[in-house]
């Protein structure tokens, strides 16, 4: 792929629900190769577009294209996943019963190239290396994600920000050419951001990988992105490097409302802070 060539392109592209126009993005070129922030209020259609890409929910017109090339509008989810498109969600997946190893084997299932049921169950040749070959990247994508302190650890007794580092481990198993990350840091401990900043920075900086991350946590976001787009019901208002879009006027006002510290803080609590020091007693804190 050419340097110049996004890694996504999105053209065009309208999504309605019931009437509502809740994505309306003109052009929008996802750099190849570098951490691409989004941030926009509730319901500006961050989780909409990810879901486009993703192949979730169908626009109603335009184009995405992957490495400049291949069309992903119409294409199912799994044709997505299979050509490089990864995701996480803002709520991870993951079966509590299992363990780390066993939620990461069953990840890499797929893309090592594991042997049919009938072929396990009489225990062939070809059946105890396709095991090997998935015990071994098992084993190697868990050291390269700093999760083997808990390898036979069960996943429900895991923190929240280390089943985060879970759930990116599983997206990561696809090998995707782009991984799109919603909100990461949602309910991650303030002790656990760092660990997964400097997970989502490795990812990027040696794996190749395009990321696309949503979050609300603005320094954590600000910390990882190369650049970063700022949606507004639905359309791009603001694109650039961190600080030029976290300062721009209609970023602030769409957004971070007109109270600058809003930008400093981390997390929900400190958005809820923020709120709170905005809206005046017997105003109400309905948006």
């Amino acid at each position: 792929m050419d340097a110049d060539t996004p890694a996504l392109l999105a053209e065009g592209v309208q999504v309605r629900f019931g009437g509502r126009l809740a994505l309306d993005v003109d052009t929008m070129a996802i750099p190849a190769g570098q951490i691409v922030g989004i941030v926009g209020a509730n319901g500006a259609g961050k989780t909409t577009l990810f879901d486009v890409i993703s192949g979730f929910v169908a626009a109603d017109r335009g184009s995405v294209k992957l490495d400049g090339t291949t069309e992903l509008l119409g294409r199912a989810p799994e044709y997505r996943a299979k050509v490089g498109i990864a995701r996480s969600f803002q709520e991870a997946s993951l079966f509590g019963s299992m363990t780390l190893v066993e939620t990461i084997s069953v990840a890499l299932h797929h893309q090592v190239g594991a042997s049919s049921a009938l072929s396990a169950a009489l225990g062939t040749p070809w059946a105890r290396r396709s095991e090997r070959r998935i015990a071994q990247a098992a084993d190697e994508l868990i050291e390269r994600v700093g999760l083997t302190p808990y390898y036979d650890k069960m996943i429900r007794e895991l923190s929240t920000g280390t089943r985060r580092i879970v759930d990116l481990a599983c997206a990561l198993a696809q090998q995707p050419k782009v991984l799109l990350l919603d909100e990461p840091g949602a309910g991650v401990a303030q002790s656990e951001i760092e660990p997964l900043r400097a997970l989502i920075r490795y990812i990027q900086e040696h794996l190749g990988c395009t990321l696309v991350v949503i979050e609300h946590d603005i320094p954590l976001l600000r910390g990882i992105s190369d650049v970063m787009f700022a949606l507004e019901v639905g359309r791009v208002i603001s694109y650039g490097t961190p600080d030029e879009v976290l300062t721009d006027p209609h970023v602030v006002a769409a957004y971070l409302g007109t109270d600058q510290t809003a930008i400093g803080r981390s997390g929900a609590a400190g958005r809820r802070a923020a709120t709170a020091q905005r809206v005046a007693p017997g105003d109400g804190g309905g948006q």
